[in-house]
């Protein structure tokens, strides 16, 4: 796009009440157009190839066509940003891994519709600078089976080290971040070391995503509380609205803490709040993998771990929806090397091996 023009934007929603509140709610924003809406998955095909937009919002259930299938069918031709607009569910991730850049919450009678317009507005104008991915890595991997190490394939077993105790691994993603981060996990092993996932989402998906990943990928992976040890085979996720912070408890066993607080650098869980809490108390080998993600949140953080020995790792450019976060964390020195989404698992397990 080109600077300063405005974002234009096509609503699509079989709800007349919905597509009233969001095009009359981005219709106030300075960097938003609402060009038209479309009612359903066939209606927006047509409007598309009309209008032309720029970002689309789109409802996951409709009559007819669902989202999904619209974006499975239709994305890889005519690679438009896409923003969901959900309910809480589960076909989110479904949708995400179909190709669509983002979503945002559905407000329920209780919720703030102010604050649902503010985070939907936000994420148009991150998705209007997006990479838009027609299907996610993890689904061409799981298509294409077993790979090379740096592949599609599981990485094999670590084994019985005692090094691989003494290890822990912070892994921070926004923008994007639900596929990339899972094309990461489905490749790492069971016994991987304890691990702390920040992804940037709203409440209440952050538990269905880590039953989602716990599904998919081989070690355990559930949602964080405080007091959760961090062990060999177990990934934590942080969850939504909550800061993650990890913890040392006496010589070499670590917790999480899970609590209310400030914004760091613009989120709740911040990626830098977790990532500092790691330079900070961590006392054993450590590493900090950066993803795709909008902003800043995690370079400085990063850089406080790579200062206290950490190894660290930035996904590149090419393999980002959103090459913001890893691209600050590249640029101040936060990062040792950077890999593609693709090859951020190989990175990782060739790192951890050296160690034994």
């Amino acid at each position: 796009m080109v600077s300063g023009t405005k974002i234009r934007v096509l609503v699509v929603d079989d709800s007349a009440l919905a597509r009233s509140m969001i095009m009359n709610g981005l219709s106030t924003h300075p960097r938003i157009e609402i060009i038209g809406y479309a009612i359903n998955t066939l209606d927006a095909r047509g409007k598309i190839q009309q209008l032309k937009p720029d970002v689309v919002t789109m409802d996951v259930e409709m009559p007819g066509q669902s989202g999904i299938d619209f974006l499975k069918e239709y994305i890889p031709a005519n690679p438009v940003p896409v923003i969901l607009v959900s309910s809480l569910n589960l076909k989110v991730f479904d949708a995400l891994s179909a190709g669509a850049v983002d979503f945002v919450r559905k407000p329920e009678a209780r919720d703030s519709r102010e604050a649902f317009i503010t985070a939907l507005s936000q994420k148009i104008i991150i998705a209007s600078m997006a990479k838009v991915r027609s299907a996610s890595p993890a689904a061409r991997a799981a298509a294409g089976g077993a790979a090379s190490p740096l592949g599609g394939g599981t990485l094999p077993p670590l084994g019985a080290s005692p090094a691989m105790d003494n290890v822990l691994i912070g892994l921070g993603a926004s923008t994007g971040g639900t596929e990339a981060t899972l094309e990461v996990m489905k490749r790492l092993p069971a016994d991987i070391p304890g691990m702390v996932i920040v992804q940037h989402m709203p409440p209440g998906f952050t538990k269905m995503y880590a039953e989602r990943l716990n599904r998919l990928c081989k070690m355990e992976v559930r949602e964080a509380k405080s007091g959760d040890e961090l062990h060999r085979g177990l990934a934590l996720v942080a969850p939504a609205d909550l800061q993650c912070r990890v913890v040392r408890i006496g010589n070499n066993k670590y917790t999480v803490s899970c609590m209310p607080g400030e914004r760091v650098s613009g989120h709740r869980p911040s990626v830098d709040a977790m990532f500092q809490s790691m330079s900070e108390a961590v006392r054993c080998k450590m590493v900090g993998i950066i993803m795709t993600g909008m902003g800043q949140d995690g370079a400085a953080g990063l850089l406080a771990m790579r200062k206290k020995g950490a190894y660290t790792i930035g996904q590149d450019k090419e393999s980002c929806v959103v090459y913001g976060m890893p691209m600050v964390a590249q640029n101040i020195g936060a990062v040792c090397t950077q890999a593609s989404c693709e090859s951020i698992a190989g990175v990782l397990i060739r790192h951890l091996n050296s160690l034994k």
